[in-house]
Formats: structure tokens, C-alpha cells, sequence
């Protein structure tokens, strides 16, 4: 069964930046960042394909950027200048076909 672990999350001063893992077992085609930030819903944050298709959320564009090793079977989330609006757990999992959520990573942006 394909298991995901999320790693990278801490605490950062706004404008800080964070690099996020998403490290599997086996290779997947296509996986999906989200974040739930306290109080609201999950939203989703970016995809990235083995195929090297990639989508960042429009409002995240210009501060975050995903990337993967398919030899690490890992996909990054780099997140550059941070703000406090960042603050949330941070998941990935396959798209669509999801797997249960793991614990994700907490990133904690102080102003």
C-alpha cells in the first residue's frame, strides 16, 4: 500500500522561508500538496506529475514552488517569503485518488 510521510514544517519568521517533503514508499504519478490552516477547511496548494506537469495554486504562485526526485520518490514544496497566513498542517497525498491523511507537517509563520 502506498504510504506518503510529510516532513520540513517548523517555525518561521514572516518573510522566512521552508522547503517541505513528501517522501512515499513506491512512485506516484501524481501527488498533491494541501494545507488546513486553524479554523478553515483543507485547501489545496500544488501538484506535480511524474511527467513533470506542475500547478501551483494562482495566490501562491509567486512565493511557492513544488518540485520532485522521482529517484527519492520525494516531491518538494519550496515556500519562499513566508507570512503569517501561511500558518497551517501541511499534507500531500495522491490526486485523485486519495489516501488516508497522514499527520502532516505544521509550519508556524510568526510576524
Amino acid at each position: 500500500q502506498v504510504q506518503l510521510v510529510e516532513s520540513g514544517g517548523g517555525l518561521v519568521r514572516s518573510g522566512g522561508s521552508l522547503t517541505l517533503s513528501c517522501r512515499s514508499n513506491e512512485t506516484v504519478f501524481r501527488i498533491s500538496w494541501y494545507r488546513q490552516s486553524p479554523g478553515q477547511e483543507r485547501e489545496w496548494v500544488a501538484m506535480s506529475t511524474t511527467t513533470n506537469y506542475i500547478n501551483v495554486k494562482e495566490s501562491l504562485k509567486d512565493r511557492f514552488a513544488i518540485s520532485r526526485d522521482d529517484s527519492k520518490n520525494t516531491v518538494y514544496l519550496q515556500m519562499d517569503n513566508l507570512k503569517p497566513e501561511d500558518t497551517g498542517v501541511y499534507y500531500c497525498n495522491r490526486f485523485p485518488e486519495s489516501l488516508p491523511w497522514g499527520r502532516g507537517t505544521q509550519v508556524t509563520v510568526s510576524s
